[in-house]
């Protein structure tokens, strides 16, 4: 496959861009943003680059929500992030329970394949984050660069370093996405600079 045409990054939702629940996240009256999540978004499409999500959405599976229950939830997202000059190219979403041992489930990675096989790209090195270690091993073995956040699950790690042997080797931690969004950001800033040397 050819190497990314475009600068892509992808994201989980539940406890990264979104308050995690749990009891699930299940109508749009219970979708709440995280603090500055939907602005690090903004910033990061407005410096080129495109934000996808894969996300575990197993209320489907487990009857506690139906999709036009979901497209509602996505339809407050998508709003709310294009009044602030933000959007979501895509959104891939596993709708299986735990027992149905599908392959898109993370910490599978099969949303991860879908989305390079969408785009016609090899994932090496693509950034991903999430709150949670299934996100970061999906996202792995997938080939991707793995972030954590320390927002929903991911506060169980806050203070811990190392992290635990089970998380892929060279995982990077921040406090949520808008101090990831700024890790990238820099980053991209000082690889143009040595480039411009």
């Amino acid at each position: 496959m050819p190497t990314a045409p475009f600068k892509l990054v992808i994201l989980d939702r539940n406890g990264s861009i979104n308050v995690h629940r749990d009891d699930f996240v299940k109508s749009e009256t219970e979708w709440t943003p995280l603090p500055g999540a939907l602005e690090a978004i903004a910033r990061l499409n407005q410096a080129g680059w495109h934000v996808v999500i894969a996300s575990n959405q197993s209320g489907l599976g487990r009857g506690l929500f139906d999709v036009a229950s979901l497209n509602a939830m996505h339809a407050k997202m998508h709003k709310m992030l294009a009044a602030m000059g933000g959007r979501i190219d895509a959104i891939f979403y596993c709708p299986h329970s735990p027992d149905e041992h599908c392959d898109c489930r993370k910490p599978k990675p099969g949303l991860f394949h879908q989305i390079g096989e969408r785009y016609g790209i090899d994932l090496a090195g693509v950034p991903t984050a999430g709150d949670s270690l299934r996100d970061l091993l999906a996202g792995a073995a997938a080939g991707c660069e793995p972030h954590l956040l320390l927002t929903g699950m991911g506060e169980a790690c806050r203070g811990v370093h190392p992290l635990p042997p089970e998380y892929p080797p060279g995982t990077v931690v921040h406090e949520d996405l808008a101090a990831f969004a700024r890790w990238l950001l820099a980053r991209e800033e000082r690889e143009s600079l040595k480039v411009a040397v």
